[in-house]
């Protein structure tokens, strides 16, 4: 809802909608970023593939994890507001 100076007001139903959107969204990259991390250590030890895509894959989880903690932040910033 615009206010006197034109900046949109976060604490309508939209705003709301779009932050249950972006927190599902978080959860669903978290969950899905610790089963594909957990499966890819499993069968990389069972075929025994070297370390460096071991290593490969945990830059590749820790890139999920900074990506939902900085959406996690915007969330939380957006519902400051």
């Amino acid at each position: 809802m615009p206010t006197a100076t034109g900046i949109t007001d976060m604490a309508g139903p939209a705003s709301q909608d779009k932050s249950a959107r972006q927190s599902r969204l978080v959860a669903l990259v978290i969950a899905g970023t610790m089963i594909l991390y957990m499966a890819g250590q499993q069968i990389g030890a069972e075929l025994g593939l070297p370390l460096k895509y071991t290593f490969l894959l945990d830059l590749a989880a820790l890139a999920g994890f900074i990506w939902a903690l900085v959406v996690t932040y915007q969330i939380w910033r957006a519902r400051r507001r």
